[in-house]
């Protein structure tokens, strides 16, 4: 597990992600954002389609509708 403030520093580099996404990553309780894999972050930055194990991670985050 890479450790997050290392992590944080190279998503600022990155230049594709959206403020949205951006945002959402910064809302995360800090807890949950040192348990989210590379992967998974990259996930919520960069793609359409989050995995299963993203997905379960942040279950308490969303509303069901």
């Amino acid at each position: 597990m890479l450790h997050y403030s290392r992590l944080w520093k190279k998503i600022q580099r990155k230049e594709k992600q959206s403020p949205q996404e951006l945002e959402f990553l910064r809302c995360l309780p800090l807890s949950v954002k040192e348990s989210l894999l590379k992967d998974e972050v990259n996930a919520i930055l960069f793609e359409d389609v989050w995995p299963d194990s993203l997905l379960e991670n942040l279950k308490d985050y969303f509303e069901e509708e």
